[in-house]
């Protein structure tokens, strides 16, 4: 009977491990801009797992240590982490656009030149980091010298200016909307390139061991990521409802939605945005070298989904 039950158990044991190693394991941000993951569920054949962080740099870690087999990235994280060797492969994007520059709605700052002296929030190694950099630098502000940069949390940065900790702050949706909806904030400003980097945000990441070890997998993570994404697109009212869900009233995320777009395709003009953006990031002595473009972005997985649908 003891053997039975001994045999029973250990088979039990392997059916279990069996069944946890085909679970797929996801990160992403809570918001409304990188929320395609928490859809991939309906269309992937796998039991996916969506894992919830507050920056990009977290997410890669876990990536790297094997705990996560995609993540979200900004690209400036992303151009980041290669240009330091790490094997990190950009397959798909997420988001364009999404940023905003707040200051206080006391009307103190009414021009980015009036931010000298003051105490702005930021994220270090995200896009928004590179646009707030880049605003300052166009308006003949030092980054350095001119300003203080205070690293704050996307989630604490409404309360860090409600209270006076900092003067402003560049974040992602849906906070600086809801920073206005509140009343404490005002958009100074949408900080975009006016030239041809355009409006690029973040894509997904996966490591170069992975596609060269189970390609078919990252192709099925990226086809999930890409109906996922077009799923959201046709049908508002389920992205809004769903982001709603992450803590913020459905009628902030509204408002903040035309500054929002969702993305999943890629092309070699996206690439050579990226590689502007590179060479700012690099002019703005955020990175040393330059990485090799040509191994951080794989396009084949975007393009096989392609040829699908023209199918």
């Amino acid at each position: 009977m003891k053997f039975f039950l001994l045999c029973g158990l250990i088979l039990l044991f392997i059916i279990t491990s069996s069944e946890a190693g085909t679970e797929i394991k996801v990160g992403t941000w809570k918001t409304p801009q990188t929320i395609q993951p928490f859809f991939y569920q309906q269309f992937h054949p796998q039991t996916v797992e969506v894992y919830s962080f507050t920056n990009p740099a977290d997410q890669k870690t876990a990536l790297l240590a094997g705990s996560l087999d995609m993540c979200g990235t900004t690209l400036a994280h992303a151009i980041h982490s290669a240009s330091q060797g790490q094997p990190v492969v950009v397959v798909a994007a997420l988001c364009n656009r999404c940023s905003a520059l707040v200051v206080k709605k006391d009307g103190s700052i009414r021009n980015i030149d009036q931010l000298k002296g003051k105490r702005i929030g930021y994220v270090p190694g995200t896009m928004h980091e590179i646009l707030l950099r880049e605003t300052l630098t166009r308006n003949q502000l030092s980054p350095e010298k001119d300003v203080t940069l205070i690293r704050v949390d996307f989630f604490d940065m409404g309360i860090a200016l409600a209270r006076g900790s900092i003067d402003a702050f560049l974040s992602g949706e849906p906070f600086p909307t809801l920073s206005v909806h509140e009343g404490f904030g005002r958009i100074l400003a949408y900080p975009y390139y006016e030239d041809s980097i355009g409006t690029i945000n973040a894509g997904m990441l996966v490591t170069r061991k992975s596609i060269e070890e189970n390609p078919e997998k990252i192709m099925q993570l990226v086809r999930s990521h890409a109906k996922a994404t077009g799923f959201l697109q046709q049908n508002q009212s389920r992205w809004l409802d769903r982001a709603a869900t992450f803590g913020t009233d459905r009628r902030v995320i509204e408002k903040a939605s035309p500054n929002i777009e969702l993305a999943w395709e890629m092309d070699e003009s996206f690439i050579n945005r990226a590689r502007l953006l590179g060479a700012r990031m690099q002019a703005l002595k955020v990175i040393e070298r330059q990485p090799d473009y040509s191994r951080l972005f794989d396009l084949q997985f975007i393009k096989k989904i392609k040829a699908e649908l023209d199918h």
